[in-house]
């Protein structure tokens, strides 16, 4: 499961719906000392969340990175696709009440690919003004 390849395809992000399952995939991302990305199952609808701490002191996301995904979730907040209890960053990110698994996958992984410097794919899974 965990190193996640970067950029990282949709279909491996993990679920980690469930506290067992969700503290195991968080556990693996600290022993690789990787970026900690995942997708749960909240009913119909589903949570994107991110967490850079994992990755360790050596792992730094700048801060244009870090203001390209707060203006993705922010538009996405502003737009109602994701609940307006979202967070932004820098460290931890969460996206509630995405509208399916496969839409909750593809931002997890544009938000993997950005937290490691590659902004295409958050470009790419929301098109909006990055200013």
């Amino acid at each position: 499961m965990y190193p996640l390849p970067v950029p990282c395809p949709a279909r491996l992000i993990p679920d980690a719906s469930g506290a067992e399952a969700f503290h195991r995939t968080y556990r693996q991302a600290v022993a690789d000392n990787a970026v900690f990305v995942a997708v749960e199952s909240d009913g119909p609808r589903w949570t994107v969340k991110a967490d850079t701490l994992p990755a360790g002191p050596g792992h730094s996301v700048d801060d244009t990175v870090n203001d390209a995904i707060r203006a993705a979730i922010t538009h996405m907040v502003h737009t109602r696709e994701v609940g307006a209890d979202a967070y932004t960053g820098p460290i931890y990110f969460m996206m509630h009440s995405v509208s399916s698994e496969e839409r909750a996958r593809e931002l997890a992984a544009a938000l993997h690919a950005a937290l490691h410097g590659d902004l295409e794919p958050l470009h790419h899974a929301v098109p909006c003004t990055y200013d």
